[in-house]
């Protein structure tokens, strides 16, 4: 198992879209959240009891409204948690709890829970695969794992594992996927079964992931510059993949990043965004959109400082 000094915090949902009305949650009198657009007409009612730092006036900044807490006289959901609605005020789904609060966005889909089910919604809040499953992981180089007739059990040091049920593979059209034997870096191992490659390009996008294809060397040396022990060059190689397209809200291909050498691991500081007509290039960092060639040089201003500090690292970065 290679190890790697670094911690990759996790990067919170973005707002693209480009002019959206103004709307703002307001906090009632008796503390609860609700939405109001610019001329002060309520949107969502005030019905939640917030459990994030949520102030009054405060901007609706995705693309749907979002309540990190409960409802209001609720009826507890399993394994849900808030409430996301659209921005006309129409409820739109309950997201899956995970990490303390509402799932992320993951290959620009989430997971939602409906009469114990699970689904995943897009960052519109559209209905992308129908609940179905008792339980499904969140999607990673295009497959999730789902089970049926599974279910939460505490373990030993107090956390939950799922137990039980019969397990499969989906893609992101909900279709479960059968394995196969490999027959390339590309196929993905899951639980010791290879899974095909589950992407496809046109000509456009094959040229968008030739632009980072070129610069794999580099791109692939500053990832794996403290990362311990030696590896080959072989070893060393990125897989760049399109995992989102421009729709509305969102004028962006999503490239993800993979590591070869650690069985098709997303890196997750190496997410890139590229506008709809190829020319505009960015990387998502912490959060924010920074233009691809500023990280890049920062980037490697940073690594050279690393072997500078750390000349024994392993796996030299050479410009």
């Amino acid at each position: 198992m290679k190890k790697t000094l670094l911690l990759i915090a996790m990067i919170p949902i973005l707002s693209f879209s480009q002019k959206k009305e103004v709307l703002k949650y307001f906090i009632s009198k008796d503390t609860l959240a609700g939405v109001k657009d610019q001329d002060g007409k309520i949107i969502v009612p005030a019905q939640f009891k917030i459990y994030s730092d949520l102030q009054d006036g405060d901007l609706v900044k995705e693309e749907t409204i979002y309540f990190d807490g409960s409802k209001k006289g609720e009826t507890k959901e399993k394994n849900a948690w808030g409430y996301v609605y659209d921005r006309k005020g129409n409820f739109l789904y309950r997201p899956f709890f995970y990490d303390n609060g509402a799932d992320y966005f993951k290959e620009g889909l989430r997971r939602f829970v409906k009469n114990g089910k699970v689904g995943f919604a897009d960052r519109n809040g559209k209905i992308a695969i129908e609940p179905k499953h008792d339980f499904v992981s969140y999607f990673e180089y295009g497959y999730a794992l789902f089970c049926d007739g599974c279910d939460w059990e505490k373990t030993e040091d107090e956390h939950k594992g799922i137990v039980g049920g019969t397990w499969g593979v989906m893609n992101t059209k909900g279709e479960t996927v059968k394995p196969i034997v490999k027959s390339s870096d590309k196929d993905k191992e899951i639980q010791g079964k290879y899974y095909p490659n589950p992407f496809h390009y046109n000509e456009k996008e094959k040229n968008i992931l030739q632009f980072f294809e070129k610069q794999n060397k580099t791109l692939s040396g500053l990832y794996y510059i403290n990362v311990y022990p030696e590896m080959s060059e072989a070893e060393k190689k990125l897989i760049f993949e399109i995992v989102e397209r421009p729709k509305e809200n969102f004028p962006y291909y999503q490239i993800n990043t993979y590591a070869v050498g650690m069985d098709l691991t997303m890196c997750d500081r190496f997410k890139f965004l590229v506008s709809e007509e190829g020319k505009e290039k960015y990387t998502m960092d912490y959060g924010e959109k920074v233009p691809y060639e500023e990280w890049l040089k920062n980037e490697i201003k940073e690594a050279e400082q690393f072997q500078k500090e750390r000349p024994d690292n392993p796996n030299k970065f050479v410009k």
